[in-house]
């Protein structure tokens, strides 16, 4: 490790201390032009991560690849455009992608578990809970999470889109530290690299920048990507604070590398810090459902200490919320005093109001979480 060497710049030096990262794999590493599925890189990427797990670091896959493995496996050389040829192809591909992924797990006596999203499970509040937890549960299991789009069943109206966008909002859902987007580039460059021999590698800049879009390619025969999805997914991950690293994902332990804080890819940091970042997103992209009246004990506890808000600090309730919609929460003196996603509907916070977490099964019949309000969703103000 190079932890302790002096020229890592202040950015980079961040990555050495980091624990939760989103990996995406791009179609055009998983793929392999003769044979399919490219099972010596995946190995490789196998075996970094669980290096990665050794260090510390929570891993999930996002990985593309269903769509073009399918295609291998059906001789097809261009993508097709229709939705019914792509969701066929998808359903080919994505069962020797699993079985890949596991088999390359299986070598290190590590479980995987397969994962497949729509837009519409993080658009709405309740299944981004759903998928939040499904996720944070797998990793406190010591198990990789490998998430896809669901090719087989998405349409035009809830598709993400690419595979860079959908990294971007698992990197949001699990407040990741790090994206790494590997692609068949050595990062961003200020020109396209395969037309001119000058083109330089932009080595950092900030998420977002507008500039950087010019300088972005097209995407690849395989892949509904390029670099203009790449910087749209930096800066969607950066609302919750994440830096993103796009890579070159056939660099021999380039993920080791990166971690190690080696000056590879093109990094693009958040403009702001974690929780400014996160006080945004929830504060100015959601419509508040409800309040939470609290008593002053729980109050003072969020405001001060920054902790969990349970269910016994809850005094009345307001408004007809659902599980996953957000709340603000109210002291005694009727100030807002923070806000986030609720884990509990309306009817179910009033039953459980003012009892112990561990009374919550008994009350309803079941339990979702400890917690009304988990403080990784949640913002004081």
């Amino acid at each position: 490790m190079r932890s302790g060497v002096s020229n890592i710049s202040p950015s980079r030096q961040k990555l050495l201390n980091t624990r939760r990262w989103v990996v995406k794999v791009g179609s055009a590493l998983l793929t392999d032009d003769d044979s399919g599925l490219n099972t010596g890189m995946v190995q490789s990427w196998v075996d970094q991560i669980v290096g990665l797990r050794r260090l510390g670091v929570e891993v999930v896959l996002v990985s593309s690849g269903a769509v073009a493995a399918g295609m291998r496996r059906l001789g097809w050389r261009e993508r097709p455009h229709e939705l019914y040829r792509l969701q066929a192809a998808a359903a080919i591909g994505q069962m020797g992608i699993t079985q890949l992924y596991e088999s390359a797990f299986k070598s290190h006596a590590i479980h995987t578990a397969q994962v497949l999203l729509t837009n519409a499970d993080l658009a709405d509040r309740q299944r981004y809970l759903n998928a939040r937890s499904t996720l944070r549960g797998l990793l406190d299991l010591n198990i990789i999470p490998v998430v896809n789009e669901n090719d087989t069943v998405v349409t035009d109206e809830i598709r993400f889109g690419d595979n860079d966008t959908l990294a971007a909002l698992v990197a949001n859902l699990i407040e990741a530290e790090v994206l790494v987007l590997l692609t068949d580039q050595a990062g961003l460059y200020d020109s396209d690299p395969r037309v001119r021999s000058d083109a330089k590698l932009i080595r950092e800049a900030q998420a977002g920048a507008t500039h950087l879009s010019a300088m972005a390619g097209p995407s690849s025969a395989v892949g509904r990507g390029g670099m203009i999805t790449k910087l749209e997914a930096a800066r969607k991950a950066a609302r919750s604070g994440t830096a993103t690293i796009i890579a070159d994902g056939a660099m021999p332990n380039i993920l080791m590398q990166l971690k190690d804080g080696e000056d590879l890819g093109t990094l693009l940091n958040p403009p702001g810090s974690r929780l400014a970042a996160r006080k945004q997103w929830l504060a100015s992209q959601l419509q508040v459902k409800g309040r939470l009246f609290l008593d002053r004990g729980a109050a003072q506890v969020l405001t001060r200490d920054g902790r969990s808000l349970l269910p016994v600090g809850v005094k009345d309730t307001e408004g007809d919320f659902k599980r996953g919609e957000l709340v603000t929460c109210m002291n005694p003196e009727g100030s807002e005093v923070a806000r986030g996603l609720v884990n509990y509907s309306a009817g179910e916070t009033h039953q459980i109001m003012g009892h112990s977490s561990g009374e919550i099964e008994t009350l309803l019949g079941y339990v979702n979480e400890p917690e009304l309000i988990h403080r990784d969703n949640m913002v004081i103000l």
